[in-house]
């Protein structure tokens, strides 16, 4: 693969984050700043605008912050209320303020299962187990 150089001028608190990124996997700068743009989603553009903003600066998180992000769960009062909306919703029907309740309760389980698994994915790449993420339980 041909390797092109490239000059890029990074604020001071970013440039630092990614030198310290980068003493902590005993990596150069380069290397670091080339595998954050390497886990940049592909396709931005196919995922609705405040999906593809939920994920978009992931890559740029440390790992204490992206292991917070993949353990993220819907709050159980919501997962709850949508359990509790499907059920209705198949024994007679929803109102037009039911499934709009639904809609915005399964957007914001979407987005959170969107970040946990783009979050994993970058744990992984990062070198770690992130086995121990299956084992969380969603409601």
């Amino acid at each position: 693969m041909a390797v092109q150089g490239v000059a890029v001028n990074l604020p001071g608190p970013l440039y630092e984050r990614l030198a310290r990124r980068a003493t902590r996997t005993h990596r150069s700068i380069e290397a670091e700043l080339a595998d954050a743009v390497a886990t940049l989603p592909d396709e931005p553009d196919e995922l609705p605008t405040d999906m593809a903003e939920a994920i978009a600066a992931l890559h740029l998180l440390g790992d204490e912050d992206l292991w917070r992000a993949a353990k993220q769960i819907l709050a159980p009062k919501k997962a709850d209320e949508i359990e509790e909306l499907h059920l209705k919703r198949q024994r007679e029907g929803l109102s037009a303020s039911e499934s709009e309740s639904l809609a915005m309760l399964m957007k914001e389980y979407t987005r959170i299962m969107l970040v946990r698994s783009r979050s994993a994915a970058l744990l992984k790449q990062r070198g770690h187990d992130v086995s121990g993420l299956l084992e969380a339980h969603e409601p």
